[in-house]
Parts: structure tokens; sequence; C-alpha cells
């Protein structure tokens, strides 16, 4: 017996590229680094509509990914570049699919404390449920939406 150290603890945080989830990852990061806990950073790669190639027989699916291509690059770049100096114990994933349902997924599998996401800025979120809502309503740990 006599390990007086604390259960390790680990925080996930969502990004997308946008400015209220790269607030969030550095908000993630500090509460990481003040908590010496593990940081799991997570790119869900969202599949493009299942008309959209249809609608435009010009490659516009390829333009989709080849724009997540671009915001798992410059974000994984970010991370490998800033992280690290600040000491924090971070492990950057990318997955693909829903959302929500990868974050779920995430959360479960790095034993996640709590959950940390940006608010979103659609519209439509507000009458179908943004990303943030839908994890606390989830209630399986504490969720802070980073506006």
């Amino acid at each position: 017996m006599g390990n007086d150290e604390p259960a390790r603890t680990a925080l996930l945080v969502g990004v997308d590229g946008s400015t209220s989830s790269l607030r969030a990852a550095a908000y993630a990061v500090g509460l990481a680094r003040r908590q010496r806990c593990r940081l799991v950073v997570a790119y869900v790669r969202t599949p493009p509509p299942a008309l959209l190639p249809l609608a435009d027989g010009g490659g516009v699916a390829v333009t989709v990914n080849d724009v997540q291509d671009e915001v798992e690059q410059e974000l994984r770049a970010a991370f490998a570049q800033e992280v690290p100096a600040l000491g924090v114990d971070a492990h950057f994933v990318t997955r693909s699919g829903d959302p929500y349902g990868q974050l779920l997924e995430l959360a479960k599998l790095v034993s996640a404390d709590a959950v940390i996401v940006g608010r979103s800025t659609q519209p439509i979120h507000r009458i179908a449920g943004s990303l943030g809502a839908k994890l606390v309503r989830c209630g399986r740990w504490p969720v802070t939406v980073v506006p």
C-alpha cells in the first residue's frame, strides 16, 4: 500500500479549428497543467453529406476532405509546437464520424473526468441543439462549454 499519489485524471477537449474550440483547447491545456492530469485533444473529421457528391460532379467531396486535411494538419502542428513546452501530458487524436458519438466513445476510452468543447456559432444549433448541450444532457461527466 502506501501510494499517496492521487489517481491520474484525464481531460478531453474537442477541437474543430473554430475560434471557440481553440479557446476551449487553451482552457483545457491550462486546466490540465494546473491539475497535473492527462489531456486528450480530439479532432473529429465529419463525413460530407451523402448527397453532396451527387449535387456537384466537380469533386466537392474531395474539397471537403481537403479542408478537413488542412484543418487537421494545422491543429496537429500547433499542438506539437505549443503544448510540449508547457509540461502537459497531452495527446492529439483524430477520429472520423459524428462528433457527439466520437467524443462519447473517446471519453469512455480515456476515462475522462471532464469534457471541454467550444460553443457552437451555428444558428441551427439553437433549435437542434449544439454539441455542448448534447454532452451536458448526457450527464456522464462535467462539461465545460467555452465561448
